[in-house]
């Protein structure tokens, strides 16, 4: 068998396939379309519709490379020569085409005739039951049957869940030899071990497992089969692990030249450096499908491996940013076959450097909290952290709590994870608590939308119409009628008023009848196709059975259409300015402005919000067609529509294509032509989390409306000041100037204060156990750093020392404590003494041996809290 590169083998396996009549698909997305997945974490998920006969397939046959990502078993990468946060799959597919015997057949030719395999050196596993498989194996293949291994269900059974499409699967086993064996007695196809490594699964989906346990045969038998790149390139060249391969081996030697370590001379940089190899290509990986770390969801385990993989490099020795230095070496290995990677370079090293970055500002400081905890647990006896620790450091510094887990594992600990999930759900009920409820009770929903069925909308073509009063509801009641004055909701059978949904509000006007008339204050859609209408009753009395006009507010509707078409202007001109990681992540269309939220993983300059308001503007001089076409959801995806990832979308979908510019899934309204949003103005940009941009922007005479605001504005700014629009900013920078010098003298005429103000600390110190105790009250606004700056001075002019100083200002205490080295070695610890503190004072605190802080809202009792400093010494002092 001879040496081939990782690259020649994957296109080696999808040319072999191509040549048994296979359509080669590119990989698909790690983000899967199915809700129930977080991520693509095999070759057969992008499939799964075809495998469960949901959708009818354009091909029988099909073979992939497909990117995957898992993290079930995270914490045994890097200890492990194969575990892998990312990997490729290698696979074959046959949806009602070909069976066992091809399958068997071909990936033994693939392996013995194409890449070279010894055939005295393979095994094969079948399910202990599947005589079929045992006869292919044999009498067609021609392995011999004391090489075929029959094993359990565990072993040799797929299935999709307790129920559903499931089948036997047969396995091909490489011998690597007994040096790479466990040395136990036992040691056969099935160890666990690396001497009989499994290269191939060929999976015979052939049953239907019904609710009773018992199996029928499917009408169509399909295949899947699976085969890890990385094992089978480390087989052909014969290394014993992953990361020896020349699909790590540049990202391997990288981090050691970052790391200044050779691999393979001490376990735990080995260790450190696998981690790191791995997760850098995750983290590569993810973001150019359009990942951002966030702290929920997918981006969640990305920030969770990207931090994993900070940490081990602190392990290393590695004291500054690196893992973006990585990025080039991972896109220079993987690029040739993922052009994903090398089109979104520029934004994986910025994000990649922006989010280490953030972690290292907090990781020092939850790190040094938690070998804290970790020294408290052990003194105590115990091996369990509290989970309302790992929650902490979770909430406050951002540890994954994994990562918690994984520090704390090392330290021969484990965590309450029950503790830090009723953290976590006090919290949410918190959040849940602090939101306002929105509508009714759902059960009355489902019962009116049964009963009457789904409304019929009508206001794309028309503002107006006839219609019949099916239901009203008031009080969160069904009624009969709505008097005058009273407010309700009311079902119609048809509605031109278009319900909130899709970020778009819904609209406002009015209903008339034969004696009275409503106000439509707003439309909302509680259950799919369920139009609801919340009124108020202006004159007379609103029925059940009512023949009414339902009349949309133009005025209302027209400004909404233009906010809502140049929403989707905007988005397409963000991907331009910023890169095609752009993703719509939230939206609000309203009558006076729009919201808009997507990922990008740092705040706008100036410049690329000109230029984002220039194209959009562009696009509405140029008076572009806006088009709603109805099309089939594969005929959408040619035309380039965009759709929301977490979106669920039927077979038939409504497209919004506006001239060549655009085309996106919507179900909102909008104008006919570009001409008529008349304006564009981006009001505000800010974040709103991480990884996440909002632009707030105003359209058409509300647009005109912030223009004449701004001016305004300046006009008064220059009247205050005295000077025309053209020196009005050159006015402004001077006074800045000025005020900071101003700033400036008076933080030194305060700490000249404060020094002399210490002095008077000083001469009145006291001896607890030998330790000098110094304590004060500064009563002037005083900034932490300037009370540190303080303590540190009169630390420093004395020996075996404890300063605490506190400052009150509005209401509020702060205070510092700062113990010298003899004093630590004493048994003094600053930070203890803050927590205690702190709870005299109302507040919290914590810290080092060295130093602590504490705050607190109750300024009455700094005077005793800081009068039991010498009380608190005695008892720490050994």
């Amino acid at each position: 068998m001879r040496w081939r590169s990782g690259g020649e083998l994957r296109e080696l396996f999808l040319s072999f396939f191509e040549g048994k009549g296979h359509r080669r698909y590119p990989s698909f997305s790690l983000i899967p379309d199915d809700p129930s997945i977080l991520f693509t974490i095999a070759g057969m998920v992008p499939f799964k519709p075809y495998f469960l006969g949901e959708k009818v397939p354009e091909v029988s046959r099909a073979t992939t490379c497909q990117k995957c990502v898992r993290t079930n078993d995270i914490e045994n990468v890097g200890y492990t020569a194969r575990h892998h946060t990312f990997f490729e799959m290698l696979g074959n597919f046959s949806f009602g085409d070909y069976f066992k015997r091809e399958a068997a057949s071909w990936a033994w030719e693939f392996l013995v005739d194409v890449v070279g395999f010894e055939p005295d050196r393979l095994w094969i596993t079948i399910y202990k039951d599947d005589d079929e498989a045992f006869q292919i194996w044999n009498e067609v293949v021609g392995v011999p049957k004391e090489r075929i291994v029959r094993l359990g269900e565990d072993s040799n059974f797929w299935k999709v869940g307790p129920v559903g499409p499931c089948g036997p699967c047969s396995e091909l086993i490489y011998d690597q030899g007994p040096e790479f064996s466990c040395g136990k007695p036992d040691c056969a196809v099935g160890c666990d071990c690396d001497r009989y490594l499994e290269v191939w699964n060929l999976v015979f989906m052939q049953f239907n497992r019904k609710e009773d346990g018992s199996l029928e045969p499917l009408p169509k038998k399909n295949i899947d089969t699976g085969m890890g790149l990385e094992r089978l390139t480390s087989v052909v060249q014969k290394v014993g692990s992953d990361f020896d391969t020349d699909l790590f081996k540049p990202i391997v030697d990288h981090v050691c030249s970052l790391a200044g370590v050779r691999y393979g001379y001490d376990r735990a940089q080995d260790v450190a450096v696998r981690v790191i190899s791995d997760h850098i290509r995750s983290v590569c990986f993810m973001i150019s499908d359009g990942i951002f770390p966030s702290n929920e969801g997918r981006g969640y385990v990305l920030r969770r491996i990207l931090r994993r993989a900070v940490r081990f490099g602190k392990t290393l020795g590695i004291e500054e940013d690196f893992l973006a230095q990585l990025v080039p070496t991972v896109i220079s290995t993987m690029g040739g076959a993922y052009p994903e990677l090398v089109k979104h370079r520029a934004v994986t090293e910025q994000i990649v450097s922006i989010e280490e970055s953030k972690f290292r500002r907090t990781m020092d400081q939850g790190a040094s909290i938690l070998a804290e905890e970790i020294r408290s647990v052990k003194v105590n006896g115990s091996d369990l952290l509290s989970g309302e620790v790992a929650f902490m450091l979770y909430d406050t510094f951002g540890f994954p709590l994994e990562l918690t887990e994984e520090i704390c594992r090392e330290s021969g600990l484990k965590v309450d994870r029950r503790g830090f999930d009723l953290a976590m759900e006090r919290q949410r009920e918190r959040a849940r608590a602090a939101a306002s409820a929105k509508g009714f009770g759902k059960d009355l929903y489902v019962r009116l939308l049964e009963a009457h069925g789904e409304t019929s909308f009508v206001g794309y073509d028309l503002l107006s119409t006839r219609g019949k009063v099916l239901a009203l509801v008031k009080g969160g009641s069904p009624a009969e009628s709505i008097a005058e004055g009273e407010e309700g909701e009311v079902l119609l059978d048809v509605t031109p008023f278009y319900a909130e949904r899709g970020g778009q509000v819904g609209d406002r006007g009015e209903l008339i009848w034969s004696s009275g008339r409503a106000e439509v204050l707003d439309t909302a859609m509680p259950l799919e196709g369920l139009h609801l209408h919340r009124v108020k009753v202006e004159k007379g009395v609103l029925s059940v059975g009512e023949a009414v006009e339902a009349k949309v507010s133009e005025e209302h509707r027209s400004p909404v259409r233009r906010h809502h078409t140049a929403t989707h202007l905007l988005h397409r001109a963000l991907e331009q300015v910023l890169g095609e990681h752009v993703r719509q992540a939230g939206s609000l269309v309203a009558p006076d402005h729009l919201r808009f939220d997507f990922t990008h993983f740092a705040p706008l300059s100036q410049e690329e919000i000109d230029k984002v308001e220039e194209i959009v503007n562009g696009k509405i001089v140029e008076d572009l067609p806006v088009l709603a076409i109805q099309t089939s959801r594969a005929e959408a995806e040619r035309m380039g529509a965009k759709a929301l990832f977490e979106e669920k979308y039927g077979d038939v979908v409504r497209v919004i294509k506006i001239g060549d510019f655009s085309a996106e899934l919507c179900g909102g309204t909008h104008v006919r032509s570009t001409g008529e949003i008349g304006l564009f103005k981006v009001v505000k940009e800010e974040g709103v989390g991480s990884g996440l941009r909002r632009i707030t922007a105003k359209c058409g005479m509300e647009a005109l409306r912030e223009f004449q605001r701004l001016s305004r504005t300046v006009d008064q700014v220059c009247e205050l000041m005295s000077v025309d629009q053209g020196r009005v900013l050159d006015r402004v920078k001077q006074l800045l100037e000025d005020l900071k010098d101003r700033e400036r003298e008076l933080r030194e005429a305060k700490r000249r204060w404060a020094f002399l103000v210490s002095e008077g600390f000083i001469a009145q110190r006291q001896i607890a156990n030998g330790i000098s105790v110094v304590s004060g009250v500064l009563r002037e606004k005083v900034d932490e750093e300037l009370l540190r700056e303080v303590a540190d001075h009169i630390r420093g002019k004395l020996f075996k020392a404890v300063v605490a100083l506190a400052s009150v200002f509005e209401g509020k205490v702060s205070m510092v404590i700062f113990a010298d080295k003899e004093a630590v070695s004493s048994g003094v610890h600053a930070g203890r003494l803050a927590s205690e503190l702190a709870k005299m004072v109302g507040g919290g605190g914590g810290g080092r041996p060295d130093m602590g802080q504490a705050g607190g809202k109750m300024p009455e009792r700094v005077e005793e809290a800081l009068g039991a400093l010498p009380v608190l010494i005695q008892g720490q002092v050994r």
